[in-house]
């Protein structure tokens, strides 16, 4: 059975926030964590910052909050990945 706080989890938008290094491959290296779990995100916007940086932010629905947390924690064990967190949108 389902629960309502189960459907809720899932249907919520939520927006993962990386910051990398000016890797080329870091943006790939992203998003492909969410082709393994045949995910489409809504969004994906990336933007080198004036720092050096490479803001990448990921808007995402139809995904729990637990399985974001984990790819948010796999991300930040990528060598080039200086930080890497979710929060709802």
């Amino acid at each position: 059975m389902v629960t309502e706080e189960a459907i809720e989890e899932v249907t919520q938008l939520l927006c993962l926030r990386v910051r990398a290094d000016c890797d080329p491959g870091a943006l790939t290296r992203v998003v492909s964590f969410f082709q393994t779990l045949n995910v489409v995100p809504r969004r994906v916007l990336a933007e080198f910052g004036s720092d050096e940086t490479l803001h990448i932010r990921v808007d995402v629905a139809g995904l729990a909050e637990c399985r974001l947390s984990l790819i948010a924690a796999k991300i930040g064990e990528i060598p080039a990945i200086e930080n890497a967190y979710w929060h709802r949108l």
